[in-house]
C-alpha cells in the first residue's frame, strides 16, 4: 500500500482568454452597428436613399446573388457607405472580400441580368426579396384565410338567409293564393236550351215545347225607358234661392200679423195692391247734439270716459265745439267757467260755473246738462246773446 505510486491527475489546459481584437469583424456588424446608432431601420434607409430594403439587408450578409443586376452592387454598396458616414471605397473592398464578389465588365456574362438555368431565389441566404420571407423580424408573419371569419357572424348570417328565404316563400304563397279562382254555388240551376235547328231560327218561330216558349221579351219602349229615365224628358229647374225667395214676412216671423181665418183673404190682398203699408218702419229719434260754446276766452279739455283727450286747448269768443257721440259721456275740464255755456240742440244752457273758477268732471251727455243746467239768460250775459244773434242772422234764408 505505501509503495503504491500515486498518479497525479493530469493538469487542464489553461484557458486562454480573448479580447476584442481576438474576434473577426465582418462589415456586415459594423454596417449593421453604424445603423443602429443612427436609429435607422431598414425601412427609413429605403426611404432615405431610395434603394430596397432587401438590397441594403444583402449588402450587411454580403449576399451578392440578392441581386437582380450585378452591374449595380458597386454603386449600391458605396452609396451605403457614404450613408453611415464610412470610407466607400473600403466598404466596397470588404464586400468584395467577404463575398467573392467580382467586378466585370459591361460584355461579360456576368454582368448580365439574366440568371442561369436552374437558379432559384429561395436558394439564397434571405432570397430574392426579404419582404416576402416570413423569417424576416420586422414584418408580421401572414394570416391565415379563415382567421378573419367570425364563428358568430357565420350563424348570424345563417338567420338572416333563413328569415330571408321564409318571408320570400310566405310573398310566394300568398300570391299563389291570390290567383286562384273559385266558384261558388248557385241555388238557381240554369236552363238548358234544347237543341234547335239552325234552320228554325229564320222564322222566328218557337216550337211550342221549346224551353224558351213563355219567355216575354220587354217592348223597346220599356228598354228605351230603362236606359233613358224619365227625368231626363224635361230638365226640373230649381231656383238657387228658391228657400229664401218663398218666405214672406206678412205669414210667418215675429212681424206676421195675428189674423183670423176671415182676416187672412183681405191682408193678402193688401199685401199685393200696397205692400208697403205691412212692411214696417224703425224710427229712432234723433240723438241730442251737444256743443260748448265760449263766449269769452277759456282753456277747455275734453276727456273721454277711458281717459283719452278728444279736444285740449284755447277756445276763442264765438268758437263751437261738437262733443262727438259715445258710449261713455265724455267729460269736461274748463279754466273759466262763466265764459262757456252748452248748446243742446240748439238750446243753450248754462254757464258752467262762477267767473274765473275752475271746473272739472262735467258730464257732456244731453240728459245730464239739462237736468244739471238751466236755460241760459240771454240778458244776463251780453256777450252771449250778441253770439246768439249772429248764428240766428247766418242761419236765416
Amino acid at each position: 500500500m505505501i509503495g503504491k505510486a500515486f498518479k497525479r491527475a493530469q493538469a487542464e489546459g489553461e484557458i486562454v482568454t480573448k479580447g476584442f481584437d481576438d474576434y473577426e469583424v465582418r462589415l456586415g456588424d459594423v454596417m449593421r452597428g453604424e445603423r443602429a446608432t443612427m436609429g435607422k431601420s431598414l425601412l427609413d434607409v429605403q426611404r432615405e436613399l431610395k434603394i430596397k430594403a432587401a438590397y441594403i439587408a444583402a449588402i450587411e450578409n454580403a449576399d451578392p446573388s440578392a441581386f437582380d443586376t450585378p452591374g449595380f452592387i458597386a454603386g449600391y454598396v458605396r452609396s451605403y457607405a457614404r450613408y453611415l458616414n464610412m470610407n466607400p471605397d473600403e466598404a466596397f473592398a470588404a464586400f468584395c472580400a467577404e463575398s467573392g464578389f467580382t467586378t466585370s465588365h459591361g460584355m461579360s456574362s456576368e454582368a448580365s441580368p439574366r440568371k442561369p438555368k436552374g437558379y432559384d431565389p429561395s436558394t439564397a441566404p434571405l432570397g430574392k426579396d426579404i419582404f416576402k420571407s416570413s423569417a424576416t423580424p420586422f414584418i408580421p408573419a401572414n394570416e391565415a384565410v379563415f382567421s378573419g371569419i367570425e364563428p358568430r357572424a357565420i350563424g348570424s348570417s345563417l338567420v338572416l338567409l333563413a328569415l330571408i328565404g321564409g318571408l320570400g316563400y310566405g310573398g310566394w304563397t300568398v300570391l299563389q293564393e291570390v290567383q286562384k279562382v273559385q266558384f261558388a254555388p248557385v241555388d238557381q240551376t240554369p236552363a238548358v236550351v234544347s237543341e234547335l235547328d239552325p234552320l228554325a231560327g229564320a222564322t222566328n218561330a218557337i216550337a211550342p215545347q221549346d224551353a224558351l216558349a213563355d219567355l216575354q221579351t220587354p217592348s223597346f219602349e220599356a228598354l228605351d225607358r230603362l236606359y233613358r229615365p224619365q227625368a231626363l224628358d224635361v230638365p226640373v229647374l230649381v231656383a238657387r234661392d228658391a228657400p229664401i225667395s218663398t218666405l214672406s214676412p206678412s205669414n210667418i216671423g215675429a212681424l206676421a200679423p195675428t189674423l183670423s181665418e176671415p182676416e187672412a183673404p183681405v191682408l193678402a190682398q193688401i199685401e199685393q195692391t200696397a205692400p208697403e203699408v205691412l212692411t214696417p218702419q224703425v224710427v229712432e229719434p234723433p240723438i241730442p247734439e251737444v256743443q260748448l260754446v265760449a263766449v269769452r276766452p277759456a282753456w277747455v279739455r275734453v276727456q273721454s270716459a277711458d281717459g283719452t283727450i278728444i279736444f285740449e286747448g284755447v277756445m276763442e269768443p264765438g268758437q263751437n265745439f261738437v262733443v262727438p257721440t259715445t258710449e261713455e259721456p265724455a267729460r269736461l275740464r274748463v279754466g273759466e267757467s262763466g265764459a262757456m255755456y252748452f248748446a243742446v240742440n240748439g238750446q243753450h244752457y248754462g254757464p258752467v260755473g262762477q267767473p274765473g273758477v275752475v271746473t272739472s268732471n262735467v258730464d257732456l251727455s244731453a240728459v245730464s246738462l239739462t237736468e244739471t243746467y238751466q236755460i241760459a239768460d240771454l240778458d244776463a250775459d251780453n256777450d252771449l246773446a250778441q253770439i246768439v244773434n249772429v248764428a240766428e242772422v247766418t242761419t236765416d234764408p
